[in-house]
């Protein structure tokens, strides 16, 4: 199936069917393309997360994730599919805590900030000594997030235009 396949080129063909919701055969291809070249972490990695949500074996798949990040701690991709696998896994303020660092390695990755958005994830209140739905606060919030928008690039599918 895939042995004609790159390793990158399956690890493509697996993303494709998981979004045509053919999860089995993205699994397959996850698997070729890690046993092609098992050293690569991203590789790693996304093996990991599918073998934790697809397959149901959280342990491994975990395991298979912290062995990615160790063997690579700078790919953003590495932080999600941890972070993912122990969300799936119940483990939420975990998965929140490396979805977090992989933000600090690259804050403007487009998945991390998709995935930190799609959890709707609040900031800290402006003025943390007044309650959140404070009136002064509420304008701060609003006041932060034009600005934060301003620093996102438009077009990126991050930040919905007003209207």
């Amino acid at each position: 199936m895939s042995g004609i396949l790159s390793p990158n080129e399956s690890l493509r063909r697996g993303q494709e069917l998981l979004r045509a919701g053919l999860e089995m055969a993205a699994l397959e291809h996850f698997a070729a393309a890690h046993r092609a070249k098992s050293d690569d972490a991203r590789l790693r990695s996304h093996y990991g997360w599918a073998v934790a949500t697809i397959e149901h074996r959280f342990e491994r798949g975990l395991a298979l994730c912290r062995e990615a990040l160790r063997a690579d701690g700078g790919s953003a991709d590495i932080y999600l599919n941890l972070s993912r696998v122990l969300m799936a896994g119940g483990r939420k303020a975990e998965g929140l805590r490396y979805l977090k660092r992989g933000l600090m390695v690259d804050p403007l990755d487009a998945t991390l900030l998709l995935e930190w958005r799609r959890l709707g994830v609040r900031r800290r209140p402006v003025l943390p000594f007044l309650p959140r739905r404070h009136l002064v606060n509420r304008f701060l919030g609003r006041a932060r997030g034009m600005v934060v928008r301003d620093f996102i690039p438009r077009g990126a599918g991050l930040v919905s235009e007003p209207g």
